[in-house]
């Protein structure tokens, strides 16, 4: 039998239905598409996909798993390193990551790793059989750490990740969570038509039954410090409260009415729940010529967010050309049929006003010169190029940096100069017991990243509690 070049197509909505609602777009895959897929996989001995993964899932066990009908397994050897696999399944950026290593890759398209983790996830969630075994959470527990109390903040990818896995320990874990709602950017930041709510809810669901308490509304830093969780007997503590201080250009105009950050509008929108009510189109005034500025995924997001909103002409201004940008080709290919405009090679230098809100976006033409840091060329402006963008909106996707309430309430907790936590090797900050991983270490990234660090420093956790009860 010939060996399939391209990946199992998934069958999606098409474009001119779903700009109308917030529905998931893609619908992924029937087991007959998971199995035709699954056959793919080469089962390589050197397993470069699971070097790829920051979570080292088992990926030819799970997949051979599929391949053999027993998906309930496939599902729990995901689980084994992944407590989150049906939001990684639709968010993580596997094309970097596990298939950018796929052996299948270098003559024919990658194995679809990602789709059929969601698969996995989605099979067993709708049959129930998503959980962890008790026999599986017993068996890891340690004595010596049993009973003994540790704190995360945030409820997002990496503190849901280490509260996971350290409550296999035999650890009481509580999470505090600043929001009315669990997720973290799973659950504000990403679009429902990308990341379904249900998803992140049931994904969270499983972590609070294998233990895990979540306490909602409490702002470390201000309701509570870190040093009076370790009073309350808390003998370490995970930091994990992401990035969602938004940047902005620095430019003229940017205080107008209509302009705001990515993370403000996708929030409004998420929180207000403008997905679940469809005749309730008021979360954010958006009007019908929108400029979205940036090239990331959160870029893509709050453009296709704002099209289901109802504007007409969505542009993305981004300064450099298309081969790089950061988002995942997926959402740029979606983006794309769903009538974004892309304004590649342009930077805004000047947002113009009338009567105080948006009116027009200055704009320069850009051409690439040499390669920056980032091994990209770097985008320079042509003299004299700078042209006007008709818009009502305009909305900054750039990136985040940490919220500063935290540290600058926290005693001898080491930053760095944009604000984020200072931490080593094993996730360790510059406070004894006190660790932290995620966004607010390294700025903004991925989920799938986000949980490897949640995993790197609950296991570090252990061994420091561990080395504690030995002195």
């Amino acid at each position: 039998m010939a060996m399939q070049k391209k990946k199992t197509s998934m069958q999606e909505q098409k474009a001119e239905e779903r700009i109308n609602n917030f529905e998931e777009v893609p619908y992924g895959y029937t087991d007959e598409e998971a199995l035709q897929e699954a056959k793919r996989c080469l089962q390589c001995k050197d397993e470069p996909c699971v070097d790829g993964c920051p979570v080292e899932v088992p990926i030819p066990d799970f997949i051979q798993a599929i391949i053999d009908g027993d998906v309930e397994k496939a599902n729990q050897i995901i689980k084994s390193k992944n407590n989150l696999p049906a939001v990684c399944g639709r968010v993580c950026p596997q094309e970097e990551q596990c298939e950018a290593v796929c052996v299948m890759g270098n003559k024919f398209e990658p194995v679809a790793i990602g789709r059929l983790e969601r698969y996995v996830a989605d099979y067993n969630m709708q049959r129930g059989t998503d959980k962890s075994s008790k026999e599986e959470i017993e068996k890891n527990k340690i004595p010596e750490l049993e009973g003994r109390k540790v704190a995360v903040i945030g409820a997002g990818p990496a503190g849901l990740t280490a509260a996971a896995d350290l409550v296999r320990f035999g650890l009481e874990v509580t999470i505090f969570e600043a929001l009315h709602d669990t997720g973290g950017v799973l659950s504000y930041g990403i679009p429902e038509f990308r990341m379904p709510k249900e998803i992140v809810d049931q994904e969270v669901e499983a972590i609070k039954e294998l233990g895990v308490e979540i306490k909602l509304n409490v702002l470390v830093g201000k309701t509570i410090t870190i040093d009076e969780l370790f009073e309350e007997g808390y003998e370490a503590v995970f930091i994990g409260v992401g990035a969602g201080l938004p940047r902005f250009l620095g430019i003229p105009g940017e205080n107008l009415n209509g302009v705001y950050s990515a993370n403000e509008f996708l929030t409004r929108v998420n929180l207000m729940k403008a997905f679940k009510y469809p005749e309730y189109k008021t979360p954010v005034k958006v009007g019908n010529k929108v400029a979205v500025v940036g090239g990331g995924n959160v870029a893509m997001d709050a453009a296709r967010t704002a099209k289901r909103l109802g504007s007409e002409n969505v542009y993305i201004v981004y300064r450099r050309a298309a081969e790089q940008m950061p988002a995942r080709s997926e959402e740029i290919e979606h983006a794309r049929e769903e009538g974004i405009i892309f304004k590649l090679l342009n930077n805004p230098v000047e947002i113009h006003g009338d009567q105080g809100r948006v009116d027009k976006m200055e704009c320069v033409e850009m051409e690439l010169g040499e390669k920056d840091d980032s091994g990209r060329r770097r985008p320079i402006p042509i003299e004299g190029s700078n042209w006007m963008l008709d818009i009502d909106t305009a909305i900054i996707a750039i990136g985040t940096n940490p919220n500063p309430l935290l540290t600058k309430n926290t005693k001898d907790l080491a930053t760095k100069s944009w604000g984020g936590i200072k931490v080593d090797d094993n996730q360790q900050t510059s406070r004894e017991g006190v660790y932290a991983g995620g966004d607010v270490v390294t700025g903004a990234a991925t989920v799938i990243k986000a949980m490897g660090a949640g995993k790197t420093a609950a296991k570090n956790i252990k061994e420091y509690l561990l080395n504690k009860s030995d002195k």
